[in-house]
This record gives C-alpha cells, sequence and structure tokens, in this order.
C-alpha cells in the first residue's frame, strides 16, 4: 500500500514552528517525538541531538537547521495531536522545545537531492517540523561540487564521508587551530598525502608524476618523519652531518633591503641608506674577488658615481644650505680619496690627475670666506664624466654601470657586502651611525651555527627554485626543518624563504599568463605571524617576517599560492593574516580568549556547532568556510603511526614504571652538541 507525500511527511513530523527569526528558529516538540533514538527515518538515529539536523517544508523544498539547544517547559496540560476529551483533567506534562538555526535548503532534483547554503524564503509559525532521512542527511554532509579528497566521517550522520575540493581548501588559505594535542599537526600531514593520493588515483597515465607543490616551514622538526616512506620528498635541516639529509641554504645574497635592515634593526633614517646603497654597489659589482690595487680604486669611484647619481635625481647639488656645503664637503673628500699611485699605469695616473685639478679649481673658487657652495648641472656632469674615465681606466666594466635593483637576487659575499657598507658610509657621513650596525652583521657572519645556511655564492637561483619549489612535471613535497636554526635568525631565514616563493609564484604568472598551483603551510605559525602594534616603530625580524605572511594572505590567491596555518593560539596570530582565511579546520580550543577570536571571525551563525570545541576529543574537527558547504562536525582519517608527525604526547608512566626503556648517554649530545665529532 502506497502513502502520499503528506502522509509520508506525518510519519517523520517531530513538532511545530512556534517561533521564527533570520538567525534562529524555536520549536515544540510534539509529545509523540523521540525521547532518544528516532526509528521513524529509515534506521535507527539518536535524536533529539545537539548540532544534528531536521528539516521544514518550504516552497519547492526543505529548509535546513541545525539544532542548537533543547530545553523541557513545564506545560499545565499536555499538547496531544487528533481527539481531545476536554472532560478529563490532566496533570502538568514536561513539554520540549528546541533551537533550530537556519542553514540552507534542500531541493529535490532528478538524482536524489541537492543542497545549497543559505535561505532563499523561510517558514513561518505552526509549519511541521520532519527528520531527514538517511538519504536527505547524506545529500546535506556529502554536498557540494568537485568533492575529491576523502578526508574523515561525520559522526553525527551515520558516519557520512567528508570529502572536500583542493581548489577551495588550499586556494583560498586555510587555518587549522587546535590545542596542543588535539590532532592538529596529524590532520596537516593528513590533508598533505590524502590530497597527493587522490590526484594519483586519477592521473590518466600512472607512469607520470603528480604535479604537485606542497612546501612545509616546520620549526620544530616534526615532519621529517611523517613523510620518509615518500621518495619524491625532499628534507632540508641545519648543520646536516649525515647522507640521509639535505643542508638548508638561504644565502645571504637572497636577502633584500627589509630583511637585512629588520634583521640589524637597522634605523628607517640613517641606517637604511647606508644599507641600500652598498646592496646595489655590492649587486652590481660581477668581480668582487678580483681585489687588485686597480680593481679596489674601480669599486670606490664606482660607489661615488652611484652616490653624485643619488644626489642628483633629488637634486641636493644645486639645493640651499646646508645641502650643497654638505656635498663640497664630500667632493673634498673623495679628492683625497683618489690619488696617484706607482701601482698604477700611467693612463690611469693621467686621468686622475686630470681630475684632481678639475677638484682643485671647483674647491679653490668655493674657498672665499662668503663664497657660495652651489654646484651647476655642467659641473656635476663634468665631475661624473671624469670619474668615469678613471673607472674604465681602472678596469671596470661599462654594464656595471646598468640600474641595479639594490633587491634583485644577485650573488655577492658577506665580507664583501661588509666592505660595501664601510665605503658607502664613508662617502654618505654616515660612518658614526653605522657603529651599531656592523656588529650584527659581522656576527652572523661568523656564526658557525647558520655559516652553511648563508654562505654560498656558488649556488645556482634556479637549482634552489628546482629543489624547494619543485622542478617541472614532478611531484614536489618539501619539508623545511627549522628546529636547529639559531632563534635570531629563524624568523629572517623563514621571511626570506617565504618571499622568495611568493615573488617566483609573481614571475611565473607574469611570463606564462597562468598560476603555479602550490601550498605553503606553517607549522606554529604564531611563533612567525605574530601580531604586533601598528602604532610601533615596524621594523625587527619577527615583525618583517609577519609582514611577508600578510602579504602573502592578502595576493597569494591571485599567483596561486595556497596558504595553511597550523597554531594553538590563534588569539596571537595576525589579525590581518587570520582575516584572509576562508576554511577553519578547529580542534578542541579550551581558551576563553581563543574562542572568542573564533566567534569574531566567522562571518555565518555558527554559535551551535562552535560550542563543542572545548569538549572535542583528538582527532575530531569542525570544518567550516570555504571548503564546506555547511559547518560540519568530522572525525579525521587515522594515519599509520609511521606516518604521523613526531608530536606525541610523553609517555611519562611507562619510563617510569619501566615498560619503555629510555638508555641515557650524555656524551653523544655534547659530543654534537659541542661538534666533537667529525
Amino acid at each position: 500500500m502506497s502513502t502520499t507525500p503528506i502522509e509520508y511527511l506525518s510519519s517523520l513530523r517531530i513538532g511545530t514552528v512556534e517561533y521564527i527569526s533570520p538567525d534562529r528558529i524555536e520549536v515544540q516538540l510534539d509529545i509523540e517525538a523521540p525521547e532518544s533514538v528516532a526509528l521513524n527515518a529509515g534506521t535507527p538515529r539518536n535524536f533529539p541531538r545537539v548540532n544534528g539536523y531536521v528539516m521544514i517544508p518550504i516552497d519547492l523544498g526543505f529548509l535546513v537547521g541545525q539544532v542548537s539547544w533543547i530545553t523541557i517547559q513545564r506545560s499545565p496540560y499536555p499538547k496531544r495531536r487528533g481527539f481531545q476529551d476536554f472532560g478529563l483533567i490532566d496533570l502538568p506534562f514536561p513539554l520540549r522545545k528546541m533551537e533550530v538555526q537556519p542553514v540552507g535548503s534542500l531541493r529535490s532534483i532528478k538524482d536524489g537531492y541537492k543542497f545549497k547554503r543559505g535561505v532563499e524564503s523561510f517558514p513561518s509559525v505552526g509549519d511541521i517540523v520532519i527528520l531527514p532521512t538517511d538519504e536527505q542527511l547524506r545529500c546535506i554532509i556529502e554536498s557540494g561540487d568537485n568533492r575529491r579528497v576523502y578526508i574523515g566521517n561525520s559522526p553525527l550522520v551515520g558516519n557520512a564521508k567528508v570529502m572536500i575540493d583542493p581548489d577551495r581548501l588550499f586556494g583560498r588559505h586555510l587555518a587549522v587551530l587546535g590545542n596542543t594535542g588535539s590532532g592538529k599537526s596529524c590532520s596537516v600531514a593528513g590533508l598533505i598525502r590524502w590530497s597527493i593520493e587522490s590526484a594519483r588515483e586519477k592521473l590518466a597515465d600512472k607512469n607520470k608524476d603528480v604535479n604537485s607543490r606542497f612546501i612545509v616551514l616546520d620549526p620544530n622538526g616534526e615532519y621529517s618523519k611523517a613523510f620518509v616512506d615518500k621518495p619524491n620528498a625532499n628534507i632540508y635541516t641545519v648543520n646536516v652531518e649525515r647522507d640521509t639529509d639535505k643542508q638548508l641554504e638561504v644565502p645571504l645574497w637572497f636577502w633584500n633591503t627589509d630583511e637585512w635592515c629588520g634583521f640589524t634593526k637597522a634605523s628607517p633614517k640613517t641606517h637604511r641608506t647606508t644599507i641600500v646603497h652598498a646592496l646595489k654597489s655590492v649587486r652590481s659589482g660581477k668581480d668582487f674577488d678580483e681585489q687588485t690595487k686597480d680593481r679596489e680604486l674601480a669599486n670606490y669611484v664606482r660607489t661615488i658615481i652611484n652616490t653624485i647619481e643619488v644626489y642628483k635625481a633629488s637634486g641636493t647639488p644645486w639645493g640651499k644650505f646646508p645641502h650643497s656645503k654638505n656635498f663640497h664637503q664630500s667632493v673634498e673628500k673623495w679628492q683625497s680619496g683618489i690619488t696617484c699611485e706607482q701601482e698604477y699605469s700611467e693612463e690611469l695616473n693621467q686621468v686622475i690627475q686630470d681630475f684632481q685639478n678639475e677638484v682643485s679649481n671647483l674647491t679653490n673658487s668655493r674657498s672665499a670666506q662668503y663664497a657660495h657652495y652651489d654646484y651647476t648641472r655642467d659641473e656635476v656632469d663634468n665631475l661624473i664624466s671624469l670619474l668615469k674615465k678613471i673607472y674604465r681606466e681602472a678596469g671596470g666594466k661599462e654594464e656595471e654601470f646598468l640600474p641595479t635593483d639594490e633587491d634583485s637576487p644577485l650573488p655577492f659575499t658577506g665580507e664583501n657586502f661588509v666592505r660595501s657598507i664601510e665605503a658607502n658610509a664613508e662617502i654618505l657621513k654616515t660612518t658614526d651611525y653605522i657603529v651599531t650596525l656592523m656588529p650584527r652583521i659581522k656576527t652572523l657572519l661568523s656564526d658557525v651555527r647558520v655559516k652553511k645556511v648563508i654562505d654560498n655564492e656558488t649556488l645556482q637561483l634556479n637549482d634552489w627554485l628546482d629543489n624547494y619549489i619543485g622542478a617541472n612535471n614532478k611531484e614536489s613535497l618539501t619539508i623545511i626543518d627549522l628546529s636547529l636554526l639559531p632563534s635570531d635568525v629563524t624568523n629572517i631565514i623563514t621571511a626570506v624563504i617565504a618571499r622568495m616563493i611568493f615573488e617566483t609564484q609573481q614571475r611565473y604568472l607574469k611570463q606564462n599568463k597562468q598560476c603555479l598551483p602550490t601550498v605553503l603551510v606553517m607549522e606554529e605559525a604564531h611563533y612567525f605571524i605574530k601580531r604586533y602594534n601598528d602604532d610601533a616603530d615596524n621594523f625587527g625580524a619577527s615583525i618583517q617576517c609577519c609582514k611577508v605572511f600578510e602579504k602573502i594572505a592578502r595576493e597569494g590567491r591571485k599567483f596561486g599560492l595556497g596558504l595553511v596555518l597550523s597554531s594553538q593560539r590563534p588569539s596571537e596570530l595576525s589579525p590581518t593574516v587570520l582575516s584572509q582565511c576562508n576554511s577553519f579546520l578547529l580542534h578542541r580550543i579550551s581558551n576563553d580568549r581563543d574562542q572568542e577570536l573564533i566567534h569574531r571571525l566567522l562571518p555565518d551563525n555558527m554559535r551551535g556547532i562552535l560550542r563543542e570545541m572545548p569538549s572535542l576529543p583528538s582527532q575530531y574537527a569542525v570544518l567550516l568556510g570555504w571548503a564546506s558547504e555547511l559547518p560540519v562536525m568530522v572525525k579525521m582519517r587515522t594515519l599509520r603511526k609511521e606516518q604521523c608527525p613526531q608530536s606525541n604526547d610523553p609517555d611519562y608512566w611507562d619510563v617510569w614504571t619501566g615498560m619503555k626503556k629510555r638508555d641515557i648517554d650524555w656524551s653523544k649530545i655534547t659530543d654534537e652538541w659541542q661538534k666533537n665529532t667529525p
């Protein structure tokens, strides 16, 4: 015997709408509604249940609501359906009510149902509320197009598969947040592994590699263990003594002006100008190692010419007092620094003498008591012409005068950079100001802990990009272990790596007119993307590092660079970066301040499901945002023990009771620590 649609809906009925507003609906449950287990939806199901789903029939479909709370309300008489005998006296009866938050609509299509986020029309007071069937429930949880990567199951919906679209998950940045021990690291490692495995299953040619690029910045050294089974994984660490690992290399000639200023805490007014000129000089020199007498003179003269060009562009040689006098004093100093020498050729000494004569004419005419110090354009151009003659006779190359960007990654050595700073400081008259700057740079260059990382002028930039971002049509998974870096350089090294990846993506798009999809993963993000005070002087390594990630968060999507942040303290993260994350995977968060921040960040009214965050077990998380049609609780897939990052809880009891052995040989640690072993 077939049932009519009205009879079918009546069999699933659990209550009626009593109150309705755009963000919440109150439902009066029927007396006959299930009290613990519902049997009228096809299979036994727990009901009523917080964060479960119910439906309300509306035009052309159903409104889908999520249960946020359930309560009991005392009533003087029972509200039974059907015939009422008012001659009987009923005792007070407990009535159940619940609040539902509208999350979307479910419509019938040819092959079943289709869930859509958002509500187009609302029900009215008195409309019935029904339970979804198993098929409808799965259509709600498994909604969305391009569901390609299986990440876990929904415990609230009969363990329905939760699958995501990588374009949505990685394309608009993902934040994985939760307390320590809640399963964040396993979730991040799993998302990487499951995405690559899913892509491999869809390859038309099984002999080809997955053309994927994942780069993991790992400050605690957790992920090296998680991907040892992957032959294409490149694991880079610091001061490698073993053949299995690769030495991390981030040469100092990768660093741009902001990073040098951030590391040295350079003052914007005095130090920065000197660093900019020094970088321009040292990057334009192709053969600094040829430190002959002639070559030293050529380098010095080229620095002077670059300085005059800067003066000339700003108009200061022709400005009023005191700039003109400063320029005049510089000319006198240059005259004493460029003199004839026996080691020079006859031709070189001749052009030096011509320069000396010209400078003498200029200074003598300005030696009177009330003489002016202004220089004409012709006089300055003539000085530049004579200096260029000296430069050419000293062996300088014309191409070195082509405009050089101080931030271009052109190789140079640390020693040449120090010499360039000192020379430029002398010319710019900032020698007294670099007293605090030079010790920081010299300490960095002499630090044996980072020497292997930053000291490599022979490294080819294209080789570095091949190794760290990925070669042509190759599966690339790069783990950068930052755990052994000294704390005072960790932020800057991280900033340089992130910026190099971002600028590479920019240039790839410019040349190829299409982006190169790449995912940058930042573990323990609160160390590197820490919020800072906008009113403070914004310089320093940590602030510079944060600014790089803020730029990636704002602009990375346009260039195919997705960001995945993992942190246990979201309240310490930069608000700019967090606000650009469109998807969230929330594990257990118990701190009140962190919970408040999450509530403020999320645009939708998701109070009900977010209230479960403090009590979520390990491995459970709430997925919401752009990557999920609606917020859903998910139990993440289980990784094998050898595939989990090295972040297990310490097993104190088993060690205390001798069930697990822990042998101690401090001499091995001290030998490695003090570098006593070869």
